[in-house]
């Protein structure tokens, strides 16, 4: 990766953003999976606004009151519009808050229309956060399931259908890295 002037701003803000949020079942600073998620669309692209898009694809999404717009401002459009493909809609219609399901089928609807760089982010980020979870398992064992709003059934399930989707929308081998962090998610809940 080429540290552009756009992908430091994009590191920079991404920190700032999210500079008091936590990891979900490791507790490390959350900028750890952008940073990371960056690097793996690294090793597929050299397209700084992809890359930016990674830094910042959670922005809309978690942090709040940032919106597209700001985003759109401080990046451009097309990294505003990577980073909206990959948001989960967190509310059905206005006030009704959307159940876990809810939210992974809207963001599966939502995949299959897709641009192919909101596409990478989205592998990109499939691919850490299931590198995170084995981690995850093989240091707490039954105990991680406790920091999320869904059983290991319900993540593979959900990462699996991404990856149906990907593989049949995208022409990347960042697809077969996807494949093979489910296939060892799938190993390690085996051996529990």
């Amino acid at each position: 990766m080429i540290l552009t002037p756009k992908i430091q701003k994009a590191i920079n803000e991404a920190a700032r953003l999210h500079h008091e949020q936590k990891r979900k079942g490791d507790g490390l600073p959350y900028v750890v999976h952008l940073f990371s998620v960056a690097v793996i669309l690294s090793n597929y692209t050299n397209d700084e606004d992809i890359i930016a898009a990674g830094l910042l694809h959670d922005t809309i999404e978690d942090v709040p009151g940032y919106t597209k717009e700001e985003l759109e401002k401080d990046f451009g459009k097309r990294v505003a519009e990577i980073v909206e493909g990959v948001t989960e809609e967190k509310f059905i219609g206005q006030n009704e808050k959307a159940t876990w399901r809810n939210r992974k089928e809207g963001y599966l609807e939502k995949l299959q229309q897709d641009s192919e760089e909101a596409m990478l982010v989205c592998a990109a980020d499939k691919i850490h956060n299931l590198d995170s979870m084995i981690d995850g398992i093989k240091l707490q064992g039954e105990k991680y399931w406790s920091n999320f709003n869904s059983s290991a059934e319900g993540k593979l399930w959900f990462y699996e259908e991404v990856f149906k989707i990907l593989k049949g929308r995208l022409n990347s081998s960042i697809v077969n890295e996807l494949e093979q962090s489910i296939n060892k998610a799938k190993e390690v809940l085996n051996e529990q």
